[in-house]
């Protein structure tokens, strides 16, 4: 009888051991995830961002050697066309909502710093330091604002949902 409760006893042990492990290897790989995510969200915002600088890139490009400025800066546009690309594909497999905003977000920076990168490149490049302070005047991304809101608070929705009920 002795040997049975204490063998009862050793695998009950075992078994809230075992359950308590499993619970804490799942709440880390939840925790892993949603962090990745999280980190995925904030990179598809960079590359918004770096979308978004362009036309500030383009009017201060150096004035010595337009040929090579031309190649550098439409190099540096590709890879961020790209990774646009990526994250607008990837926002929306994530989530539908967080898509639909991202996709907003990059359709609204294309035409306001795409007209802003069109002026720029017609504009005569950079060859003073003066010439480096761009007035708003010039370049006025403003209206992102709304749109950049949008996209900040479907992320924060979003991870709201895969973070656990304790959490929220």
């Amino acid at each position: 009888m002795l040997v049975t409760a204490v063998l009862s006893g050793a695998f009950l042990a075992a078994l809230i051991t075992a359950a308590i492990n499993i619970w804490l290897a799942r709440r880390r790989t939840r925790e892993e995830e949603r962090n990745r995510i999280h980190t995925t969200f904030a990179e598809a915002f960079a590359a918004y961002t770096a979308y978004k600088e362009f036309p500030y890139a383009i009017r201060r490009r150096r004035a010595d050697t337009p040929g090579e400025e031309r190649i550098r800066l439409s190099e540096a546009l590709r890879e961020i066309q790209a990774s646009l690309a990526y994250h607008l594909a990837w926002t929306a497999a994530e989530s539908e909502q967080v898509g639909k905003a991202y996709a907003e977000l990059v359709k609204q920076v294309r035409s306001t710093a795409g007209n802003a990168m069109h002026e720029a490149w017609d504009a005569p490049a950079n060859d003073s330091d003066s010439a480096m302070n761009i007035p708003a005047m010039l370049v006025d991304l403003s209206e992102l604002t709304t749109r950049e809101a949008a996209y900040i608070d479907a992320v924060r929705s979003h991870l709201r949902k895969l973070a656990p009920w304790w959490a929220r």
